[in-house]
């Protein structure tokens, strides 16, 4: 019964949440930075909800029976019904008023600032990535090892494709060098950390995979093959994707004209930028979850700060409930899709 009501509760707030922006204002936002598709979860019920849809449905179909889980899922349950109503309905106002003091702690003064808002999000970020991590890792450990080769993980390459070593995107020899990228201890298998590293190359700390993604960025805007930049390709492909997320952060005025940027970032001065030379604005080409945690952050606080003081009252949350739950984020088919391994 409690799985039932469970269930009707993730229907409705499926309902309410996914591809239902609350004005043009706010979706323009959203497309501008690139948040549709990637926008974190702000409420980690939300979260619980989305998950247990998927892990019910793959319950069902596989007829396993899992005590601890489902003791779980009675705790997520008991949770939800404090502000489900009788018709399935979630109780926003409710909600943001239970949600508040987890937001409101350093220091609980009655106001929730950028940096105590941007903690919550960003862990909520983390926390999907561990679940994403811990997923695969069950779904492909096949000799319960606790690490996956590359075997494991894309069966369908057979010795043949990975002795051919193309490297054209997907190609056997392209995902060899993604995974040999994330194998930090070079021993032929990915441990948590290392999968965690390899779903998500953005979030990444390796210096490996921050060189690849260079170099994938790169190919994409080199497009007479040189190997490198010229301030035409750099002017139509990175800068004004530069542009608009450093005019997110510091607004109109704070933004470097394309020919300053393009100087700045050409170190040894050969009017070209090598991959290398893109470094310092990785984070803006390749954005990774926790980036746009950071900016969903600035986003929530821009859209409900009616005085502009930087920070937010529960009054100003419940003014703008909209903007915390009425978010263009990754449906589950969409999902779906990074099981087939496209992650990159």
């Amino acid at each position: 019964m409690a799985k039932a009501i469970y269930l009707l509760f993730a229907a409705a707030l499926i309902a309410l949440i996914v591809l239902s922006p609350s004005s043009p204002r706010h979706h323009g936002h959203h497309r501008r930075l690139g948040f549709s598709g990637h926008v974190p979860i702000f409420d980690p019920l939300v979260s619980k909800m989305e998950r247990y849809v998927e892990e019910n449905a793959l319950q069902d179909q596989n007829h396993t029976i899992d005590t601890e889980h489902d003791l779980v899922i009675a705790n997520d349950v008991e949770e939800a019904q404090q502000y489900l109503s009788e018709t399935g309905n979630l109780n926003i106002t409710m909600r943001l008023v239970g949600i508040f003091p987890s937001l409101d702690v350093e220091p609980k003064d009655g106001f929730v600032s950028y940096d105590e808002l941007k903690h919550w999000i960003v862990a909520q970020a983390v926390e999907r990535m561990i679940y994403r991590t811990r997923k695969v890792m069950a779904e492909n450990d096949r000799d319960g090892d606790r690490a996956i080769s590359f075997r494991e993980y894309l069966p369908q390459f057979s010795t043949e494709d990975i002795d051919r070593n193309e490297m054209g995107h997907e190609e056997a020899g392209w995902w060899k060098q993604q995974f040999d990228n994330a194998d930090a201890d070079r021993n032929g298998l990915l441990t948590f950390n290392e999968l965690k590293d390899f779903l998500h190359p953005e979030d990444s700390s390796n210096d490996r995979i921050h060189k690849w993604l260079l170099t994938e960025k790169m190919q994409r805007m080199d497009h007479d093959h040189d190997g490198k930049l010229n301030f035409v390709e750099f002017l139509d492909n990175a800068y004004d994707v530069f542009k608009n997320y450093v005019e997110f952060e510091t607004g109109r005025s704070g933004v470097p004209i394309a020919e300053e940027k393009f100087a700045e970032l050409d170190v040894n001065k050969d009017k070209f930028l090598e991959a290398e030379e893109l470094r310092p604005i990785l984070h803006y080409l390749s954005p990774g979850e926790l980036t746009y945690a950071t900016y969903f952050t600035s986003f929530l606080i821009h859209e409900a700060d009616d005085n502009k003081d930087g920070k937010l009252t529960l009054q100003e949350m419940l003014q703008h409930e909209d903007v915390f739950y009425n978010t263009v984020y990754e449906s589950s088919s969409d999902d779906d899709s990074h099981d087939d391994h496209d992650e990159f």
